[in-house]
């Protein structure tokens, strides 16, 4: 018998490729989301425009004007609170999902609901969005525009019948296409499906997003042109001592950005507790509480109204004095926290934008005025704040340093960028558990991913593994006689299962201790009379994950380890209590690695005798 036909009389696992057909057409159905995504990013800037002039100039023009450019006086207190009723029936009789920013929505479908996300919210997110800061709401277009992406990947997704990690994909690949889309930042867009939708990192997932990414930038090259959307002058390359001080400027944002979140969430329970009080206020007229405080702070700081992109632009531009930077930044954060916690629609990134670097910009004044000597560029600063903002809010670290590189193109700020953010980062993981994007989810008893590692038991072979020697049966042994045996207390009697060999001392299969002992058993006919199934192997060669995966779909709890050149022949068993073993190896090593080492020790190890 050749090693083919031995092949056939076993079950082993099969090894994935790293590209099959499958993935060739998600990537295809991914590049088709990302050009309509890009299209949609357009018409949902439009719209906005749209809202914009029809609201605040009595205009029916689609260009992009200012809200802070408006002559309404006292009465642009009641444009941001029409848009709120508006959205909130539109929550209330279309769909509670377009409240919020949309991220974390987006997020909570991938994890509770196998990432499918009602078709309605395709079209009503990018309505209210539009609605909602057309009338001078406080945030950015990128959110809506990223859970419309999603909204239109898990519906191709539903579409076409595909798996629940399918359909994950096409999410995070619609979502990387739409902040692609609006920012034109394609790399960056991918990482942040990374960090906060896929929960994972491999080539059949961050592949189309790659592509969607790509297709939805060449929309937006098409329409607007290759310029950055924060286009800024060359910067300088910092000195050492600025690197440092850009670092700890980082990490006073990120500092910031803990204070913001918990902000945020207090005003959002603020509004939670009028539906029981007294007054008993519904949710669907929160937008519109929100939209007074909007509409107040803007009539005294106009430019906290819209989106703000060219706000972001002059601050990275130097064109804001300490002053504006002060205002724009204390007045923006209120309008924004109170608008997003009254529950309408609008993005999140902007306003974090927009704050962080008014917040980084302002540092680098003072510090400049306390430290004369320390030559920091207060729009580097800004760009500094800006990413470290989004970084310790959120902990998309890395997405958040490409994108502002992307979006500037400045390279002289890659160093710091990474410095600030990584401080950021530090600084949110020890004084904030959840982030401004988990809070929520956290909040309804779900657990979010936060970090992704190789899975040890994919690193981990077999035979480094497997139980060694092989206590097996004769097939043409009699059922009394094994059983009689199984109860001599010999080494190796106890075991749960056996493999079964035949005379050649080639596999037949498995039996287990419980089907030898069945009372259907007959007593006087061999053991190979119990063998009903193929027997399930692994080779030496397959990682413990093979195995473990093996397992669980043959329903086995043991598995003989065969030899690759010839596939009957047994040379060990691997159970389950195998693959705990090998997993408490590495819970050992993560215990010794987190043992304080008392600094008297570290100096004997690093002084001489």
């Amino acid at each position: 018998m050749d090693a083919s036909e031995k092949l056939s009389r076993i079950k082993a696992p099969q090894s994935p490729a790293l590209a099959d057909p499958r993935l060739l057409f998600m990537t295809g159905l991914a590049a088709i989301i990302g050009i309509c995504a890009g299209i949609i990013s357009q018409i949902v800037v439009a719209m906005i425009g749209f809202v914009t002039n029809v609201s605040f100039f009595g205009i029916f023009s689609t260009s992009f004007n200012s809200p802070a450019d408006n002559h309404l006086g006292w009465w642009v207190v009641l444009v941001p609170v029409i848009g709120g009723i508006i959205v909130g029936y539109m929550a209330r009789y279309g769909s509670a999902a377009i409240r919020g920013h949309g991220i974390p929505e987006t997020m909570e479908q991938v994890l509770l609901n196998q990432s499918r996300i009602p078709p309605r919210i395709t079209i009503l997110k990018p309505l209210s969005a539009a609605i909602s800061i057309g009338t001078g709401g406080p945030f950015g277009a990128e959110g809506p525009i990223i859970a419309t992406g999603g909204a239109l990947g898990s519906l191709i997704g539903q579409l076409l019948k595909t798996t629940a990690d399918e359909r994950k994909v096409l999410l995070a690949a619609g979502a990387a296409a739409g902040m692609a889309a609006i920012f034109g930042s394609p790399v960056s867009a991918v990482l942040l499906a990374i960090e906060l939708l896929l929960f994972e990192f491999r080539s059949r997932s961050f592949i189309p997003a790659a592509v969607a990414a790509v297709a939805a930038t060449a929309v937006r090259i098409f329409f607007q042109g290759l310029k950055p959307i924060f286009a800024m002058p060359n910067l300088p390359t910092p000195t050492e001592g600025a690197i440092v001080t850009y670092v700890l400027i980082g990490a006073a944002v990120g500092l910031a950005s803990v204070w913001i979140t918990r902000g945020v969430y207090w005003i959002e329970d603020s509004f939670e507790k009028l539906e029981h009080s007294r007054w008993k206020i519904h949710w669907m007229w929160w937008p519109a509480i929100g939209g007074v405080a909007v509409g107040v702070i803007g009539y005294f700081v106009p430019k906290t109204m819209g989106v703000g992109y060219d706000n972001i632009s002059g601050l990275l531009n130097g064109s804001f004095t300490t002053e504006a930077l002060i205002f724009l930044g204390i007045f923006k954060l209120i309008s924004w926290a109170i608008a997003l916690g009254s529950g309408t629609s609008g993005g999140t990134l902007a306003p974090l934008f927009t704050i962080g670097g008014a917040l980084g910009a302002v540092l680098a004044v003072a510090i400049h005025l306390v430290f004369p000597h320390i030559n920091i560029d207060p729009r580097m600063a800004g760009l500094i704040g800006m990413a470290a903002m989004f970084a310790g809010a959120s902990r998309a670290l890395l997405a958040s340093v490409v994108f502002a590189f992307e979006t500037t193109l400045q390279s002289a700020g890659l160093l710091p960028l990474l410095g600030g953010c990584a401080a950021a980062y530090i600084i949110s993981s020890f004084f904030m558990k959840h982030t401004i994007m988990t809070e929520k989810i956290a909040r309804r008893g779900l657990h979010v991913p936060s970090e992704y590692a190789a899975d040890h038991l994919a690193r981990v072979l077999v035979r480094d593994t497997v139980s060694r020697p092989v206590v097996s049966l004769r097939f043409n042994q009699a059922i009394a006689d094994a059983r009689q045996w199984c109860r001599s207390g010999v080494p190796g009697s106890q075991h749960g299962g056996f493999p079964v060999l035949d005379e050649q001392g080639e596999l037949s299969g498995v039996i287990s201790r419980k089907e030898l002992f069945s009372s259907d058993a007959q007593v006087d006919k061999p053991v190979v009379s119990l063998i009903h199934r193929t027997p399930a192997v692994v080779f030496e060669d397959n990682t413990l994950r093979e195995a473990a995966d093996l397992m669980v779909m043959e329903k086995v709890g043991r598995l003989p380890v065969v030899l690759r050149e010839d596939p009957l022949q047994v040379v060990g068993m691997l159970t389950r209590s195998d693959l705990l073993h090998a997993d408490e190896s590495r819970l050992e090593e993560e215990q010794h690695a987190h043992q304080t080492i008392p600094i008297s020790s570290l100096w004997r190890k690093v002084t001489p005798s």
